[in-house]
């Protein structure tokens, strides 16, 4: 009797393929979400393309989600690159692209500069210190705090926590105020002609209020919150308010009424109602008041630096304007253009909150 060995090879079944691609297809779905939040959505397309995932659908995805937004960002840099010299001002031709790159690059030289300068400071503050503690002359040691100009990436620095605070004073002030209103009748009809009359003031006008209610009453300002920063933060709130309190208000007064009398029915807390029924209705508005209000902050502020001298971007350019020097326009539009991707950045980062706490069928 002969025997014979048979190999049994697993065999790829197209159930098991189906499988597979159904997973790759979760995984894809996943990330086209996560990416489509910061931005970046355009990279999916090109993985699926690489897998080998139907080329022609890809390729149009490819081609309307990068090629062409590429192709508007070269159209514009080219004619930016041809007309701007064509354009004489006091200061000059208008720059292009070239020279506003050289002057980002030298505004970054300048921060690195100013900041190895800080290093050799408290270096040698620390090894002065030291000695003196060697010494025995311990009542000489002093610590201080560098003092150099503000480079461009700490004016950066200074904008940011200055919308930042006065958005969440806004926001403080907006979402309770908004719930309020959007639960009682009577409280809305009594900040709604506030709000009519006072959303459309300019923060030009709002500046010199605030800059003399603030002088009476922040009458020892700290180091961390100079009283230049809290005016232009107090600026921004008064400004960005609105948007919050608004949506929020639609918001809360839209949520089911059927939910609503659920809470009465079992006689809940009113807190309770508020915070298990009335904000996870209503928070895709709020969410959206939010960043319109930051997006308006951020605009507002640069008006704001500009007049109360808070050393940020605003104050940068008025600085630059001022200057009156060859490379002033330059350094305009490295500010205009650093607004702008900020301001972008802000909004993914209020578009990835608003992702991660409310509730969407679609997620």
């Amino acid at each position: 009797m002969s025997s014979t060995t048979e190999t049994i090879k697993p065999v790829d079944t197209d159930t098991a393929r189906q499988e597979r691609r159904a997973r790759i297809d979760g995984y894809l779905n996943r990330a086209d979400k996560a990416l489509g939040i910061v931005g970046l959505s355009w990279l999916v397309p090109i993985v699926r393309l690489a897998m080998g995932d139907n080329p022609r659908a890809q390729l149009a995805s490819i081609s309307r989600d990068l090629l062409i937004p590429i192709a508007g960002i070269v159209a514009f840099l080219i004619a930016w690159g041809v007309l701007a010299p064509q354009v004489h001002t006091s200061l000059g031709a208008i720059p292009g692209p070239a020279q506003v790159y050289d002057q980002a690059q030298s505004l970054w030289a300048d921060h690195a500069a100013e900041r190895a300068k800080a290093s050799e400071f408290y270096a040698r503050q620390k090894e002065r210190n030291a000695k003196l503690a060697a010494e025995g002359q311990s009542d000489r040691v002093r610590w201080r705090d560098y003092t150099g100009r503000p480079t461009y990436v700490d004016q950066i620095e200074t904008s940011l926590l200055t919308v930042a605070l006065g958005f969440v004073i806004a926001t403080l002030i907006a979402v309770p105020l908004g719930i309020a209103s959007g639960l009682s009748r009577t409280i809305n009809g009594a900040i709604n002609p506030l709000i009519q009359i006072f959303k459309p003031v300019s923060p030009l006008a709002w500046l010199p209020i605030v800059t003399m209610v603030v002088s009476a009453l922040y009458i020892n300002p700290s180091d961390a919150f100079p009283k230049s920063l809290v005016i232009s933060a107090v600026t921004v709130t008064l400004c960005s308010l609105w948007p919050t309190l608004i949506n929020t208000a639609l918001g809360v007064a839209s949520v089911d009424k059927d939910l609503v009398n659920v809470s009465k029915v079992l006689r809940l807390p009113t807190s309770t109602t508020i915070r298990k029924v009335i904000l996870p209705s209503a928070l895709p508005l709020i969410f959206t008041g939010l960043r319109l209000s930051l997006g308006v902050g951020w605009m507002v502020l640069i008006a704001a630096e500009m007049l109360a001298q808070n050393p940020g971007l605003g104050k940068f350019v008025w600085d630059e304007f001022q200057n009156g020097s060859s490379d002033s326009l330059a350094r305009i539009i490295v500010a205009v253009l650093t607004i702008g991707v900020i301001g972008f950045l802000l909004d993914r980062l209020m578009f990835a909150l608003q992702t991660a706490f409310t509730y969407s069928p679609t997620r």
